[in-house]
């Protein structure tokens, strides 16, 4: 029994050193607080993928009674430790990742145009923010032949299991 308990605490200690190694880029005062809107940067960082009502309710549980803008490392802490232990928000695995984009691809071309991925992305389901769609485009158009090699891409978007 002795081993399973420092085997989970030894995973508590790692995640933790994570979450804070993750929450000082960061912390640019030294202050152990972080600017409200760098909050999802750091938990997707991490490995999570929340939607943004599920973002919006996890800094609801971290943030002071009266909202400062800032949210403080000791509430950070518990709250990403725990999200992180009981695996919640995990991102999509890849093969339905690739199921989607084999959905959109039509033609079977094993790509799509950069002005394919904007579309869906603006015109389908819940929009992406401006800010969300440049970073999405960057990360996933080939900058020389402005497609998305999705095969690539979607294999770059897996997070490692811990």
């Amino acid at each position: 029994m002795t081993d399973e308990k420092e085997a989970a605490e030894s995973l508590v200690t790692d995640l933790q050193k994570k979450i804070t190694e993750a929450f000082e880029v960061f912390d640019h005062e030294c202050n152990k607080t972080v600017d409200v809107r760098e909050i999802g940067t750091i938990i997707r960082s991490l490995g999570c993928c929340p939607t943004e009502g599920e973002l919006h309710d996890m800094i609801a549980e971290v943030e002071e009674e009266e909202p400062t803008g800032y949210i403080r490392f000791e509430k950070f802490l518990p709250m990403m430790t725990k999200a992180l232990m009981e695996r919640r928000y995990r991102p999509i695995p890849e093969d339905v990742l690739l199921r989607a984009f084999e959905v959109l691809d039509e033609k079977k071309k094993e790509y799509l145009t950069r002005e394919e991925l904007i579309k869906y992305m603006t015109e389908e389901g819940e929009p992406f923010t401006q800010e969300e769609m440049e970073e999405m485009v960057s990360a996933a158009v080939d900058p020389e032949k402005s497609v998305v090699p999705y095969r690539e891409y979607a294999a770059m978007m897996v997070v490692d299991d811990y």
